[in-house]
């Protein structure tokens, strides 16, 4: 099971004993498990562990967030978890603000990405999940990535270069009902493809829509990932609507789809809560990306 993708070695834990989930099973790659609410998790005295070399805290400590290399459990303190995530900020963390970003290349397969060995963060979601309108947030650029109101635009692998050293991967979105046969099997051969024998691919960002129920394609693809040991992180996009018209709130969505992934992974992934039209994460998104390239990069 991978923990964190550098780029000469990985960190492996011992495989988990997956559960069913309904007719499939979830697996997980770097992953950590989340409290059983949305909100940032509290650090708290006795939350820490004792002289004790392993604890019952410290190992509740590393179930619950995502603590990265350089952080010991003992140094632990609520600033050092980003807000709306369960994500700790450690030592290698860096300048994350986007200053300069331009549109490279689009390619069909994965032999034709760049070839420039640069690190690579993918975003990837269900169609309509607002993967568009997160990466405009992001670079703060309107149309950087073309945004529709026709899910399913974007069909090719979108390299968008970032300050000149690191990418911003904008994949085709999977799960929307009018894309023919065709294309949904293109979409399982090169976007598969690209996560099996992209070298440079840091992390994947796995979009999930808060504003709507658990999605069991979602789960699939959660589950794919962590089969093949690809490190993700869940981001939960529209978050600002908090107030739902019909059916259940964001945030109730939220703690169901946590609590799906609690009970059928042994570690949770890290997460954070977005809202492109509020900029809700942004900043905290981009803090915990330059960390987890600074450490692919070292």
């Amino acid at each position: 099971m991978v923990i964190l993708r550098c780029r000469f070695l990985t960190i492996n834990l011992a495989p988990l004993r997956p559960s069913h989930l309904q007719s499939h099973k979830l697996h997980t790659t770097r992953f950590f498990r989340t409290p059983n609410l949305i909100s940032t998790p509290r650090i708290t005295s006795s939350s820490l562990p004792t002289s004790r070399s392993i604890s019952d805290e410290a190992r509740f400590a590393r179930s619950v967030l995502f603590i990265p290399p350089g952080v010991e459990v003992e140094e632990l303190t609520d600033d050092m978890v980003l807000p709306g995530s369960n994500i700790v900020i450690g030592p290698f963390a860096g300048h994350s603000q986007i200053k300069q970003v331009e549109f490279v290349k689009s390619s069909a397969r994965a032999r034709d990405c760049p070839k420039d060995d640069l690190p690579e963060i993918a975003i990837l979601g269900r169609s309509n999940v607002g993967k568009s309108s997160l990466i405009n947030c992001l670079v703060r650029k309107k149309e950087v990535a073309l945004t529709s109101k026709k899910p399913g635009k974007t069909q090719l692998i979108n390299h968008f270069l970032v300050n000149k050293s690191w990418y911003i991967v904008d994949l085709p979105g999977y799960g929307f009902a009018k894309v023919s046969d065709a294309a949904k099997t293109d979409w399982s051969a090169f976007t598969k493809g690209y996560f099996l024998n992209r070298d440079t691919l840091v992390c994947v960002l796995l979009l999930i829509d808060a504003s709507v129920p658990p999605q069991k394609i979602d789960l699939d693809c959660a589950n794919w990932l962590g089969r093949n040991n690809v490190p993700m992180t869940f981001v939960f996009t529209k978050c600002d609507k908090m107030k739902a018209a019909k059916g259940k709130r964001p945030d109730e969505n939220i703690k169901a789809f946590q609590q799906i992934i609690r009970e059928n992974f042994k570690q949770h992934p890290p997460w954070i809560l977005t809202s492109s039209v509020s900029g809700l994460g942004r900043d905290e998104l981009l803090l915990h990306m330059s960390q987890l390239r600074n450490y692919w990069d070292q």
